[in-house]
C-alpha cells in the first residue's frame, strides 16, 4: 500500500477564509466556494393562489453570492416588496427568477439587490431562437444542405442542423410557417418543437414506404416484360415511372444542394441515375434509384431508433397534475403549476414535478432518473423526481421546481447538448468527407472525359465508369459511422442513469485505465457515526457543546455527524464568533473570548498545543480505523470525538467489476489518517490508497498517476473535489440527481448516489470506441474494394449503389448494438 503523508483526518469544506458566509461579497473566480454553510435555497416565497398565467416572469444573473444562505436572504428580502409575489434564487446556477402581477423596472430590482450587497443583470430570453424536428435527412450532408439553404435567407441569423438527433436550432425573424416551407423546398419536412412535446409524425415515412414498394413492383414488371415479348417502350415507361417515383425526393434535394453549393449524396445519386438513362441503361438507372430509396428508408428507420432513445425521456413526466387547492383536487397543466403548490400523486401515476413529500408513504421507481432498478421508499421529508413512478400509496408533494427546472428536464437538455457536440473522431471524418467528396467528383469527371478524348475506349464505356465512380464518391457510410454510435451510447447511458456530456467524453472514458476515488461519500456512505467520546480536561457535556458550536459552521459530513450527535443528546450550542475554516486541518472559532479548535493532530501541532500526553490514545484510536476529531484550545486538549464511516454496499461489487473489465489501477484518495485509510482500503479492495491529503494534494496524486502513464478518471461529488476532477483525464461526479452543480460541472454524471453504474459506463464507452473503429474500417475497405473494381469494369451501377447504401445500413445496425448493452 502507498502512503502520502500530507495531513488531514477529515476533508474540510474547500472555502476561502471568511468571517461571514453570507456577506454578499464577490469572491475571486479562482476560489472554490462552499456549497452549503447555512441552509438550502430550494424554497420560493410566493402565494399558491396566484395563477401562473397572470404573472410576469423575469430572469436575472446574480453576482456575489457566497453560499445558498445568500440565496435565501435575497428571496426573503425581495418577497417583502409589494410589486413582487414570487422569487426563486438558484445558488448553483447564479440565476434569479422574479414573478409579479405588474411589469418590473430593472432599476428597481438593481437598487434592491445593491442594498443587499449583490450585483444583478437581466437575462434576455431570445424569443427568435426556435427548435424544429427535421424528417427525411439521410446523412450529414443533408444537414449541411439545409443549413446552406436557410443561411441564404435574410431573415435567418443563425442555423444549426444536427443529423444525429434530427433537430434544427435556428434564430429567425420570420414565422415558423415560413421556415417550414423553406425546409420543404429543400426536400425535407420540419415541425416546430413546442412545450407540448411535439414529436415528428410518421405520415411521411408511410408515404415513402408505399413509393418504394410501388416503384419496386414497376421495375419487377418491366424486367419480366423484357423477357416475355412486351413492347420495349412499355418496359422503358415502367422504368421511367419507377425512377420518377423513387427519384423525386433525391432530385429535389440535389437541386437545393447544388444551389447551396454542396455536393451531397443526392447530387451524386441523381447524376448517376440521369446519366444511366441518357446512356439507355433504363433498368440500371431505375434500379439505382430504387436501391437508393430502399436503403435510405431502412437507414432512416434504424436511425429513428437512436433518436427515440432520447425522445422517450421527454414522455416520462406527465403533462398534467392534480393540484390541491383547499379541500379540492383540480387537474392542471404542469406549465401552470407554481413552486410551493401542493400536488397529489395517486398510486401507479408518474410524478409530474420535483418536490418534497409532506404527507404519505410509498415506494417510488426512479430508474428513469437514477438508473436504480429497486424502488426507493419515500416518506414525509423525502425528495421525489418528476418522471418517477409512484408504485403504491398516495403522496402529497410540495413542488420545489418548475417544469423547465426539474431534474428530468435538465437530463434531457444535457443529453441533447451532448449529442450536438462532435467527438474528435466525428469532427475529423466530417472534415475528411468535405475534401474527399469533391475530389472524387472531379476524378469522376476526368474518368468520363480524358480516356475517350485520347482514344482509350468509347464514350459510353467511360461515362458509365465515371457514373459508377460518382456513386462510390458518396462517403455516407463513413460519415454516419461515428455519430450514430455516439448517439446510441449516450441514449443507453441516459436510460441507465448516467449522463455523458458529449462524444469527446465518451471516447475519453473508453481509454481510461486508472480510476481515483474520493473516499468520503463516494466509496463510503458519507454518513459516519460517532463511536467514541473521550474527555480529558472537561465535562463531556461542555466539550460536546463546544464541538457542536464549531462544527455547525462546517459542511463536511463528519461535522454534520457530530452536530447531530450533540443534538440527539440535547446539548445546546454556545455563542461563537470569528469562525474560520482551516483547509485540510479543521475549524476554529472564538467562544467566550477563548479561541477553540476542532480538527486533526496536525492542526494542534501547528498551534503548539501540548499533545504528547494524549498521543498513545490518539494512535490507538487511529489504528482501529476511526477518524478522530480533537477538540481543544492553544493551551490544552479537551477531548476526542471518534467517527467511523461505512463502505457502501455497491462499492466492493463496483471495484471488482472495474478490475474485471481491465481497469489497471483503482486508487483511493482521502484526508484521513493512515490507520483509517488502510482499514477502508482493505475493506473496499482498492489497489492503492493515498492518505492524509490536503485538497490541493489530491491534484498532485492525479498528476503522479498520469506521469506513471495512466489515463485517469477522478470520481467525486463534483464540488469538493473540483480541482482533482478538473486535473484528471475524465471527471466523474456521483449523486448528480441531488445536486445541480454536479450535473453542470462534471464530464460524466452518475445520477444515483452509488457506484453501481460506473463499470457499465466504462464498458459502454469501450464498446462504443470498438464499434466506431469497426464502422470506420468497414466503410473505408468497402470504398477501396469498389474503387478497385471500377477500372476493369466489374462494378455495375446498381452494385455500386447496393454497396454504398448497404454499407451505410450495416454501420447503422452495428451502432444500434450499443442500445442493447446492458447495465
Amino acid at each position: 500500500m502507498d502512503k502520502k503523508c500530507c495531513s488531514s483526518q477529515i476533508e474540510p469544506p474547500k472555502i476561502e477564509e471568511q468571517t461571514n458566509c453570507c456577506s454578499g461579497k464577490e469572491l475571486d473566480k479562482t476560489s472554490i466556494v462552499s456549497v452549503d454553510c447555512c441552509t438550502n435555497s430550494k424554497e420560493i416565497l410566493n402565494p399558491v393562489n396566484v395563477n401562473l398565467n397572470e404573472r410576469l416572469k423575469e430572469e436575472f444573473r446574480v453576482y456575489g453570492m457566497d453560499c445558498p444562505a445568500c440565496a435565501v436572504t435575497i428571496e426573503k428580502s425581495l418577497s417583502t416588496q409589494q410589486s413582487i409575489d414570487g422569487v426563486n434564487v438558484n445558488y448553483s446556477t447564479g440565476k434569479m427568477q422574479v414573478s409579479s402581477t405588474e411589469e418590473l423596472e430593472f432599476e428597481f430590482i438593481q437598487k434592491q439587490m445593491k442594498k443587499l450587497g449583490f450585483e444583478v443583470e437581466p437575462i434576455k430570453v431570445n424569443t427568435n431562437l426556435k427548435n424544429y424536428f427535421i424528417e427525411g435527412m439521410d446523412c450529414g450532408s443533408c444537414a449541411l444542405t439545409i443549413e446552406n439553404h436557410l443561411n441564404n435567407l435574410p431573415t435567418v441569423k443563425h442555423v444549426q442542423v444536427n443529423f444525429s438527433t434530427g433537430k434544427m436550432k435556428i434564430e429567425h425573424e420570420n414565422s415558423p410557417e415560413d421556415i417550414i416551407n423553406e425546409v420543404a423546398k429543400a426536400g425535407f419536412k420540419a415541425s416546430l418543437i413546442t412545450n407540448n412535446k411535439q414529436t415528428p409524425s410518421s405520415t411521411r415515412s408511410s408515404n415513402q414506404n408505399w413509393a418504394v414498394i410501388f416503384s419496386g413492383i414497376l421495375i419487377t414488371l418491366g424486367f419480366i416484360g423484357s423477357y416475355t415479348g412486351i413492347s420495349p417502350y412499355l418496359t422503358i415507361t415502367m422504368y421511367a415511372i419507377a425512377m420518377i417515383i423513387s427519384g423525386y425526393k433525391p432530385v429535389k434535394s440535389a437541386y437545393y444542394a447544388i444551389r447551396s453549393r454542396s455536393l451531397d449524396m443526392n447530387v451524386l445519386m441523381s447524376a448517376a441515375a440521369i446519366g444511366a438513362a441518357f446512356l439507355g441503361e433504363w433498368l440500371e438507372g431505375a434500379t439505382v434509384v430504387w436501391l437508393f430509396a430502399l436503403g435510405l428508408n431502412l437507414q432512416n428507420r434504424a436511425i429513428e431508433k437512436t433518436r427515440k432513445s432520447i425522445r422517450g425521456l421527454m414522455e416520462l413526466a406527465p403533462p398534467e397534475a392534480w393540484v390541491k387547492i383547499g379541500s379540492e383536487l383540480i387537474k392542471k397543466p404542469v406549465e401552470e403549476i407554481a413552486i410551493n403548490d401542493l400536488i397529489v400523486v395517486k398510486p401507479g401515476d408518474r410524478i409530474p414535478l420535483d418536490g418534497d413529500v409532506i404527507e404519505g408513504e410509498s415506494s417510488v421507481n426512479q430508474a428513469a432518473i437514477t438508473g436504480e432498478s429497486i424502488p426507493v421508499d419515500k416518506e414525509k421529508g423525502s425528495f421525489v423526481y418528476a418522471g418517477s413512478i409512484n408504485e403504491h400509496g398516495s403522496l402529497s408533494v410540495r413542488v420545489t421546481k418548475l417544469i423547465e427546472d426539474t431534474t428530468i428536464s435538465k437530463i434531457i437538455h444535457l443529453v441533447e447538448e451532448a449529442q450536438e457536440k462532435k467527438a474528435p473522431t466525428e469532427a475529423f471524418i466530417d472534415k475528411f468527407a468535405r475534401i474527399y467528396t469533391p475530389v472524387v467528383f472531379i476524378l469522376a469527371l476526368l474518368v468520363m472525359l480524358v480516356p475517350p478524348l485520347f482514344g482509350f475506349g468509347t464514350w459510353d464505356e467511360w461515362i458509365y465508369k465515371g457514373l459508377t465512380l460518382l456513386v462510390i464518391a458518396c462517403p455516407c457510410a463513413l460519415v454516419i459511422s461515428t455519430p450514430v454510435a455516439i448517439v446510441s451510447a449516450l441514449g443507453n447511458a441516459a436510460k441507465n442513469g448516467v449522463l455523458i456530456k458529449g462524444g469527446a467524453f465518451l471516447e475519453n472514458a473508453g481509454t481510461i485505465n486508472a480510476i481515483a476515488f474520493d473516499k468520503t461519500g463516494t466509496l463510503t456512505e458519507g454518513k459516519p457515526k460517532v463511536t467514541d467520546v473521550v474527555v480529558f480536561n472537561d465535562s463531556e457535556e461542555n466539550m460536546l457543546s463546544i464541538a457542536r458550536t464549531l462544527e455547525e459552521y462546517s459542511t463536511h459530513p463528519i461535522a454534520k455527524t457530530i452536530v447531530d450527535y450533540a443534538k440527539g443528546k440535547g446539548i445546546q450550542a454556545k455563542n461563537g464568533s470569528e469562525f474560520k475554516n482551516l483547509a485540510g486541518k479543521g475549524i476554529q472559532a472564538t467562544i467566550g473570548h477563548v479561541l477553540y479548535f476542532a480538527g486533526n493532530k496536525k492542526l494542534f501541532e501547528e498551534v503548539n498545543t501540548p499533545i504528547d500526553n494524549h498521543l498513545d490514545e490518539i494512535l490507538r484510536l487511529q489504528d482501529e480505523g476511526k477518524t478522530i476529531i480533537i477538540i481543544g484550545t492553544v493551551e490544552k486538549i479537551l477531548g476526542i470525538i471518534c467517527v467511523s464511516d461505512t463502505i457502501r454496499k455497491a462499492t466492493k461489487v463496483a471495484i471488482v467489476s472495474l478490475e474485471k473489465i481491465g481497469v489497471e489501477q483503482v486508487v483511493m484518495l482521502t484526508g484521513d489518517n493512515e490507520g483509517t485509510a488502510k482499514a477502508i482500503a482493505l475493506e473496499a479492495g482498492v489497489n492503492r490508497y493515498f492518505s492524509e491529503l490536503l485538497p490541493e494534494e489530491k491534484v498532485d496524486v492525479i498528476k503522479k498517476l498520469q506521469e506513471e502513464g495512466y489515463r485517469v478518471a477522478m470520481v467525486g461529488d463534483g464540488i469538493n473535489d473540483a480541482p482533482a476532477l478538473a486535473t484528471a483525464n475524465l471527471g466523474i461526479a456521483m449523486g448528480g440527481a441531488g445536486t445541480d452543480t454536479a450535473m453542470e460541472t462534471a464530464d460524466i454524471v452518475l445520477m444515483a448516489d452509488n457506484l453501481d453504474k460506473l463499470p457499465h459506463t466504462i464498458k459502454l464507452s469501450r464498446k462504443a470506441l470498438s464499434i466506431i473503429k469497426q464502422n470506420i474500417w468497414f466503410s473505408i475497405i468497402v470504398k477501396i474494394v469498389a474503387l478497385l473494381l471500377i477500372l476493369p469494369g466489374w462494378l455495375t451501377l446498381w452494385v455500386a449503389v447496393l454497396s454504398d447504401t448497404g454499407a451505410a445500413l450495416i454501420v447503422i445496425l452495428n451502432a444500434l448494438r450499443l442500445l442493447k448493452v446492458k447495465g
